[in-house]
This record gives C-alpha cells, structure tokens and sequence, in this order.
C-alpha cells in the first residue's frame, strides 16, 4: 500500500492550509493598512483643533453617513486588546452616550448587544427604541484588533448600524485606535434630520474646519454631517473613558468613566454641550444601576 497521500486528501489539506490562512492574511493586511493611516497623518496628529493626537473625518454618501476617528492613545496594546474584545465591556462603554438608556449583553451565536436608545435626557425605559447589535471579534493577534458590532435596523427608517474598531501598537506604551460609526438612512429618517436641523439643532456644529473668517475663528461643519461629527466624537470618546479607568479597582471604575466622558465632552464644548454636569451624573448613574439589575 502507497504511503504517499491520495490527490483527494492533498486537495483536501490545502483547501483547509487555504481556509485557516485567509483570516491572519487579511488580519496582516488590515494592520498594515492601519499603520500606514498613522504614518500618513503624522502631521494631523501633531496639529489640530483637539489639542491632542486625533484625527476625525465624515463623508455622506446617497443613504448613507460615516465618521471615522483615528487617535493615539496612551496605552499598551495589549490591555486595550484585552477591555475591548468582550461584549459586556461594550455595555460599559456605549451606556456612556447620552442617548443609551441601557445594554444588555447577550449570549449565543452571534453575540448579542441589545441597546435601548433615546432622548438626551433621562426618561423611562419603555420610551426608548431597541436596538439589537451583533457582536464579533474579527480579528485578534499580537499586532492587530478589530472588533464590529452590527444591527440591520433603527428608529425612523435608519439601517445597517456599523460600529468598527481596530488598534495596533505603535510602541510598548501606546496604540493607534481606528473607530467608525456609520449608518443608513431613508425617506423617514432624511425628513427627521432636516426638522431638528432647522429648530433645536440650528446652531449646532461640528469639528471639521471649513474655512476661516477674516478674523481668524472658524467656520464648523453644520448640517447633517455636522450632526454626524458630534455622535461619532461621542462614541470615540465613551472608548477613551473605559480604557482611562481600566486599571483602576472594580469599584471605582464606574464613577471614573462617566466623570472622564463628561469632562472630556466639556473640552469641545461648542460641539457636544448638551447638559450641566451634575445632570449627566445623576441620570447615568441611575442608569447604570437600571443596566445592572438587567
């Protein structure tokens, strides 16, 4: 009897060598991407209007918005790999925006996160629309993470919520984080946009600088990518919090991360000022009690 293996199981075998080498392959390819953003930004990350190593963009397509933050951030990659990658850290870290009135973290296959989303200001629990994210770890190695949370539908004809992060080293104390918030619109959601745009969001504004007027101060990105602009720095920022209190005790980790995400929104005030702090305080802390009893 030949030892030599037949050509079906030659076939076999590089068919499966193919299937496990796709994932690192892509992973390898994302990273560099990644680092290759960094690297391309140098000079934005060194001057802004953050006052800090941040870099964000928006784009409007026909039905559809995204914003991109890209950011270096004073932390290992390791122990941002580790607070990001499970689904229930996730709940920690969205229950910090304004409108998330709960999370839940859900077993099975896939994960499951299911957000209760509403007004900016604290109100009952069945006043809040439900939005049900998929959960996945795309990616995870010793240079590369990404991590997707996904939800086919939202309130006022919005769709396809895509929430994406991906981090790679750049040294031994800190990372480069990539983190998108985008979504779909329709007919509902479009006329919803426009009626807050032109009442109580009138004179809001975003973080892109469109010109400069003679005097020197700058003219923001309104309207709906303006919009935009501020929810995607709202989400980046909810991240930047959960990681600034990782380190500290169990205990005293919820009271940090609401405390940092208030004074880091106060820092881009004319943008994302919507409430003073003892408000914010108060109405998060009832419902992170709300989100633990489940």
């Amino acid at each position: 009897m030949s030892i030599l293996p037949s050509s079906r199981f030659l076939r076999a075998a590089c068919l499966a060598l193919a299937v496990a080498l796709v994932p690192a392959v892509a992973s390898a390819q994302d990273a560099a991407t990644l680092r290759a953003r960094h690297s391309a930004m140098h000079d934005k990350f060194a001057s802004n209007q953050f006052g800090r190593p941040l870099v964000l963009e928006s784009t409007q397509t026909s039905g559809d918005l995204k914003g991109d933050v890209y950011a270096i951030v004073e932390h290992p990659f390791a122990m941002v790999q580790q607070a990001l990658q499970a689904p229930e850290h996730w709940c920690d870290i969205l229950i910090l925006h304004l409108n998330v009135k709960r999370c839940r973290a859900g077993g099975g296959t896939p994960k499951m996160l299911n957000l209760n989303v509403g007004r900016k200001f604290d109100q009952p629990i069945e006043d809040a629309y439900q939005l049900n994210f998929s959960y996945s770890v795309v990616a995870a190695t010793p240079e590369y993470l990404q991590v997707q949370l996904s939800a086919d539908e939202g309130p006022l004809s919005t769709k396809n919520y895509r929430i994406q992060v991906e981090v790679v080293p750049i040294d031994a104390k800190r990372s480069v984080i990539h983190m998108s918030y985008a979504y779909g619109y329709g007919f509902a959601a479009r006329v919803a946009m426009q009626t807050y745009l032109s009442t109580l969001g009138s004179q809001k504004v975003g973080f892109t600088v469109l010109e400069r007027k003679p005097d020197g101060k700058p003219v923001y990105q309104s309207g709906v990518l303006g919009l935009l602009e501020r929810n995607t720095m709202r989400y980046y920022l909810a991240i930047d919090a959960y990681l600034s209190a990782y380190a500290l005790p169990a205990a005293e980790q919820a009271e940090k991360r609401i405390r940092e995400w208030y004074a880091s929104t106060e820092r881009y005030a004319e943008q994302l000022h919507e409430m003073e702090q003892n408000e914010y305080l108060e109405m998060k802390r009832k419902e992170m009690r709300r989100q633990q009893q489940g």
